[in-house]
């Protein structure tokens, strides 16, 4: 139960904490009340009202306005809930997890707010009492949580889009990036396959994601790459090679630089997925 217990966690931390850079092997879900700006792996975003943040492993966080009163913390690891092998039930990942072309936070409604808030009293509360199926539970307060987020996050982004539509450049530099990230890691292959000069073309990004086209080359690298090393058991050496790195060494230095830890350190402590083939 101990074991179980030390991989998902719920703790409240003073305004100041997250000023300093901050990252984990966990998911995390940090729910707070007020106005500021932060940085998730060197972007900029601000938010307002009742929040919840939604951060997967190793992921950089920092928060860069004046502090709040408290923001409450929710961590757990892979191991204790595997959001791919649980994705019929919760469709979380793609939405609170791992979208490069999505904002990492949502505005909750004020009952959904105090919704989670109450659960993650509760996941408390069964920490402490330690009881024989507290593992279920703890699980099943988890998943209620993941819900709740994702079902107010789907009805944002429902909402954005049918009061302002994704721009067709927009969509259309997405469907490129998927198909050609792996070979053209350099916006002006983009640029040229849109009609674009380089800088019209990085202005208009920048303008529809709140990222550079360089930046949001590299994030889908560096999600293609945790997403082989925490779902497939291939060697690191596989997978530079499935990355088309020119060698081995040249894929950790990259993925080294970009989220803090050698690829083998960040398999290590994220471990490899149940569903991992």
């Amino acid at each position: 139960m101990k074991k179980e217990q030390a991989l998902i966690n719920v703790s409240k931390r003073k305004g100041h904490y997250f000023q300093r850079p901050f990252s984990s092997s966990f998911y995390q879900l940090l729910v707070f009340e007020g106005e500021g700006r932060f940085e998730v792996d060197l972007t900029e975003y601000s938010c307002s009202g009742k929040t919840v943040l939604c951060l997967a492993p190793y992921q950089h966080f920092k928060w860069k306005s004046a502090p709040l009163t408290a923001m409450q913390q929710l961590e757990f690891h892979g191991d204790f809930y595997c959001i791919e092998y649980h994705k019929e039930e919760v469709a979380c990942n793609g939405l609170l997890f791992n979208n490069i072309y999505l904002v990492p936070h949502v505005r909750l409604a004020p009952a959904v707010f105090n919704e989670v808030c109450a659960v993650f009293a509760k996941i408390e509360k069964e920490q402490r009492v330690g009881a024989v199926f507290s593992t279920a539970v703890l699980k099943a307060y988890l998943q209620l949580v993941l819900a709740l987020c994702s079902k107010e996050k789907k009805a944002f982004l429902d909402k954005r889009t049918a009061q302002m539509p994704v721009p067709e450049g927009d969509r259309a530099f997405q469907q490129l990036l998927e198909q050609y990230y792996l070979t053209e890691r350099t916006p002006a292959f983009y640029a040229a396959q849109l009609s674009l000069s380089v800088d019209a073309f990085s202005k208009k990004i920048r303008r529809g994601f709140g990222k550079t086209p360089s930046k949001l080359i590299q994030d889908r690298v560096i999600l293609e790459a945790k997403k082989l090393l925490h779902l497939s058991r291939k060697s690191v050496k596989e997978i530079a090679a499935q990355l088309k790195f020119e060698d081995v060494f040249y894929f950790s230095r990259y993925f080294k630089k970009h989220t803090g830890c050698a690829p083998t350190v960040f398999r290590s402590q994220t471990g490899i997925s149940i569903v991992a083939k």
